[in-house]
């Protein structure tokens, strides 16, 4: 019995105009992410529905970011077909490069309205998760990113036609999208209950724990992955990423910890 097989990625059409599940579900995830953080903000920092107001930055610099960030990985690709670069229908967005470029976006925008911006991102650091679980289903309807062959109970059916060359005799997967989303689900829940908790003892304390968080699991995903085509010294990129922001994070944690604590 095969547990997960995609219906296809077009969920219907309009006048021709096909409208794939992976742009339904990105959309209802900037949704539920922008609600639940201007909630936050407007509970714990009396912000006032700016999160609202500041939201249409946050969202195209988080895509801009996502994709530019893409391209560059994948330069030699679009150096030769730099027309593709606008392409977003055509897939390719990192979830690195939109932290990046969301994180451009919150410094700017604390600068503009005089905000912390260490604060910004804390309110983020609660909702991107949820976000991030939502929008791994599009992963499924795509069929891609999915992981090794396995004949789990359950393992995802992959069609013919988005099998790597080397497994195009293989027919089921492991479902990596469903890996992130349950541990992007996991991180949203740790990331309120520390909130609502008031483990905020400091700005910027919440980010670094989710940033560590959501690598440790990238990088068990990862494992499991078998569509990365850049390495650095025989390691996937995604871990290499990874493995930097955790070493990131925690001298964050560690220098602010020192600091309140001397």
């Amino acid at each position: 019995m095969t547990l997960f097989m995609s219906p296809g990625n077009v969920a219907f059409s309009i006048f021709g105009f096909d409208i794939y599940y992976y742009g339904i579900l990105m959309g209802f995830a900037i949704l539920v992410g922008i609600i639940l953080s201007n909630k936050i903000a407007n509970k714990f920092y009396k912000y006032d529905n700016i999160i609202l107001d500041i939201s249409p930055v946050i969202i195209l610099s988080g895509i801009l970011g996502a994709r530019i960030y893409y391209c560059i990985v994948n330069f030699h690709y679009y150096f030769n077909h730099p027309l593709l670069i606008l392409d977003f229908r055509s897939g390719g967005l990192s979830i690195h490069g939109s932290i990046i470029g969301g994180a451009l976006a919150l410094w700017y925008l604390s600068k503009r309205y005089n905000i912390l911006f260490a604060d910004l991102c804390d309110i983020f650091s609660v909702s991107l998760p949820l976000s991030q679980a939502i929008a791994r289903w599009g992963n499924f309807f795509n069929s891609e990113a999915f992981g090794r062959v396995t004949n789990l109970p359950w393992k995802l059916y992959i069609a013919p036609e988005y099998r790597p060359d080397k497994y195009v005799d293989f027919s089921y997967f492991h479902p990596t999208f469903l890996y992130e989303s349950i541990l992007d689900l996991g991180i949203f829940f740790v990331m309120l209950r520390l909130f609502f908790n008031k483990d905020k003892s400091y700005s910027g304390k919440m980010t670094a724990i989710y940033l560590i968080l959501y690598s440790v699991a990238r990088i068990v995903v990862e494992y499991f992955r078998i569509d990365c085509t850049h390495f650095v010294f025989g390691v996937p990129l995604p871990i290499v990423v990874s493995f930097i922001i955790i070493i990131g994070a925690l001298f964050f944690l560690f220098k602010k910890r020192n600091k309140f604590t001397s």
